[in-house]
């Protein structure tokens, strides 16, 4: 099955830009000013938010004293960032290349969810080589990715039970889930990526894992939660440059 990046559809870009990332979402983001402050505050004011959409995590980055640019494959969402905040500098990139951007540039990369869309081992290697050569060597990367458990399970905001092949798939493979909190009902086709995947590529990559966080819900909080109070459905991850760069190749 070919892989198609469902965000670059018109449709699905105005209903995603829409949604206050209520539930599910709201974990994957609770955390974030807390850890991006707790390994990037002091380290410099100039980020990136890598796969920023509508421009929600480029605000945010921006209101907890970023200088941000936000930059997505996503030309539909380009414009509604733009729209939405016209002070903002938001940019239309091209296969995840970030040339306008120089090499040691910027201290804090943030990509939240970029890389469940990316479809190859090889494509999320060429990216990453790409954001380690615009951090500073005091730079960190701050990566939010889906936990292969998100789609085997039912949650406050996803379904999952009509797409049992789920559970079968393997890393690369095609997965789907369906988004509850937005009109657009069509399912979303990620590629999953476990754990020690994700580390193996970060080593090839030149980056070092400092720090993993996997975001569970509380009984207390305002959400009719499902299965988020015992299985995280997010894993963010902070990097930073390792000594050395090895070169595995990843199909």
């Amino acid at each position: 099955m070919e892989f198609v990046n469902v965000y670059e559809d018109g449709t699905r870009a105005q209903a995603y830009a829409k949604m206050e990332f209520p539930g599910t979402y709201y974990l994957a983001y609770r955390d974030l000013p807390e850890i991006i402050l707790a390994h990037a505050q002091g380290r410099g004011r100039q980020a990136i938010d890598f796969g920023c959409g509508a421009g929600r995590s480029t605000r945010f980055l921006q209101k907890i004293g970023f200088d941000t640019v936000g930059v997505d494959i996503s030309g539909d969402m380009i414009k509604i960032a733009r729209a939405v905040d016209p002070q903002g500098d938001y940019r239309l990139m091209v296969d995840g290349d970030l040339g306008p951007f120089g090499d040691n540039s910027r201290d804090l990369v943030l990509a939240v969810f970029t890389f469940d869309n990316i479809p190859t081992g090889a494509g999320k290697v060429k990216i990453l080589r790409e954001l380690r050569r615009v951090l500073t060597p005091e730079g960190r990367l701050v990566m939010l990715v889906s936990a292969p458990e998100i789609y085997t399970h039912e949650w406050a905001s996803f379904s999952t039970k009509d797409f049992p092949g789920n559970k079968n798939a393997k890393n690369g493979d095609i997965v789907r889930i369906i988004q509850t909190d937005i009109e657009d009902k069509r399912p979303v086709e990620d590629v999953i990526c476990n754990d020690d995947a994700y580390r193996e590529i970060f080593s090839s990559t030149g980056f070092q894992c400092i720090e993993t966080y996997k975001p569970l819900a509380k009984e207390s909080e305002p959400f009719a939660w499902v299965n988020e109070t015992r299985i995280a459905p997010w894993v963010i991850y902070v990097l930073k440059k390792a000594a050395c760069c090895c070169t595995l190749s990843h199909g």
